[in-house]
């Protein structure tokens, strides 16, 4: 039988966080606006652990946060020993003779979900609807939202699960979005142009319709990575999570808008956004390390809160790296990695280093087979999904570790003759790209970091790699402790 997945409960997680040694509870009071910003920025840059801020002075809950903040924590969200581990399961699973390209990728992880299929279990009574706020008693205020940076718009619940439903199909999405508390009973919704929700929104602002939208704050571990998973739109998000655990995630039906959410979440909140409404949104210091702009996003009323008994907030910083999203940029990375090799079978491994903010750069290695194979490969990984939003893609060959960026930056250093080498074009960015002279698109750039070919125009040949001898390095490692050194 099946192991039973072993945190269902977001508190169940923090307290095996704890047994390991990998959770510090803070008992002094600590102001939500920016003092907690600031220690918990403090203890990721030093590799601390995950932490609980169990008075902090405004809101009516502990604070929850850094808890994906290592790999080795969010391997264990996941119930796996290295994360290596789930991209393994998939892999083995999608068979060989799927078809490439986008249709394979989707069909990949479909017949995954099929084979391994473990659909949400709908339940009548669930812990996140213990205690229940309905007209006058919905206050936000209630909760701990965060002000992380001095120049912050105000309020910002930062880990909220948002659910919407397509307005003609019923296809359900599972986004993460941050949320501007507006004021004690509305919020902004910032989910950018890339998004299903916004998809969503603007199909009932079409049909003159509001759009019920349900948050969920303080979900299981699993459910809320599977909440930023970068997943085809055809992708049940809660199927996908089901996959991760093992298991039948539980969802329960909202009170007052017509969705279901996590049975085991800490908070939901639940309202409705009214067609062509907007406010100015922002400003937000994000994970770029600079202040997205003031822009007009819709408005979310709400109309019911319910949580459990003591529940715990959690949340999240937001900064230039390294940050807590570190961990869940990690998963996605190697999680992936099955998929995006099923769409692009040139790739041997990839690397998205959190300090591009992990979609901003790329680092792919090949076995180079062919003149510009590395520019093919450049076009492919510029057509795959998300990575579409990639600025620089640097492309090595397969003896080079794309993880350590010491050898990728002595190829892509050395390796490369600029006025050859350097692909340059135009295409889309993230929502939140600043350096882009407009909004949406902007310049990339491709590296060619490989050997180069005969056949490429080189005809110098290629110089040979010093490498020590292996009966040397073997030696030396006997004797080593003989040196004194």
């Amino acid at each position: 039988m099946a192991r039973a997945f072993p945190y269902p409960d977001l508190k169940d997680f923090i307290a095996a966080l704890e047994s390991a040694g990998e959770l510090r509870r803070v008992g002094v009071p600590v102001d939500p606006t920016l003092e907690i910003s600031e220690v918990v920025t403090r203890t990721v840059r030093a590799g601390g652990p995950a932490l609980l801020f169990e008075r902090p002075t405004r809101g009516e809950m502990p604070v929850a946060i850094n808890l994906f903040g290592t790999e080795r924590r969010t391997a264990m969200a996941l119930g796996v020993e290295s994360l290596d581990e789930v991209g393994d399961r998939i892999g083995a699973l999608v068979k060989p003779e799927l078809p490439v390209g986008w249709s394979g990728i989707r069909d990949g992880l479909g017949k995954v979900l099929q084979l391994k299929s473990v659909p949400p279990k709908k339940v009548k009574t669930a812990p996140c609807q213990q205690v229940v706020y309905r007209g006058k008693d919905v206050d936000l205020n209630r909760l701990p939202g965060l002000q992380v940076w001095p120049g912050d718009g105000g309020i910002f619940h930062n880990f909220g699960l948002t659910h919407t439903k397509h307005p003609e199909t019923g296809k359900r999405n599972l986004g993460l979005y941050r949320l501007q508390q507006h004021s004690h009973n509305t919020l902004g919704m910032h989910w950018q142009i890339h998004k299903d929700s916004t998809a969503h929104h603007a199909v009932a602002e079409r049909r003159g319709e509001r759009l019920p939208v349900a948050i969920a704050i303080g979900a299981d571990p699993v459910v809320s990575y599977s909440a930023s998973a970068p997943l085809p739109g055809d992708i049940d998000e809660y199927l996908f999570a089901g996959f991760l655990r093992g298991e039948r995630v539980e969802m329960v039906d909202c009170l007052t808008v017509p969705l279901q959410v996590p049975a085991q979440a800490q908070i939901i909140i639940e309202g409705y956004i009214e067609p062509g409404e907007r406010l100015p949104e922002g400003p937000f210091g994000d994970h770029t390390g600079f202040y997205t702009p003031v822009e007009p996003f819709p408005v979310l009323h709400v109309e019911c809160i319910t949580t459990q008994r003591d529940p715990v907030y959690q949340s999240i910083i937001t900064s230039k790296p390294p940050q807590e999203d570190h961990g869940l940029g990690k998963a996605t990375e190697r999680i992936f990695l099955p998929l995006l090799k099923l769409l692009i079978p040139d790739i041997v491994d990839y690397d998205l280093p959190s300090a591009g903010v992990f979609h901003n750069c790329v680092i792919v290695s090949i076995n180079k087979r062919y003149p510009k194979h590395a520019q093919k490969v450049m076009s492919a990984v510029w057509g795959a999904h998300l990575l579409s939003l990639a600025k620089l893609i640097v492309v090595v060959d397969d003896d080079c570790d794309v993880h350590d960026y010491a050898e990728v930056a002595f190829r892509a250093f050395g390796n490369v003759d600029y006025a050859h080498d350097l692909v340059l074009t135009q295409g889309p960015v993230d929502h939140l790209d600043h350096a882009s002279y407009q909004q949406f698109w902007g310049g990339k750039a491709g590296v060619d970091a490989t050997r180069k070919l005969p056949t490429e125009g080189y005809t110098r040949g290629w110089p040979d790699e010093m490498t020590m001898l292996p009966e040397i390095t073997a030696l030396v490692d006997k004797r080593w402790k003989e040196y004194g050194i």
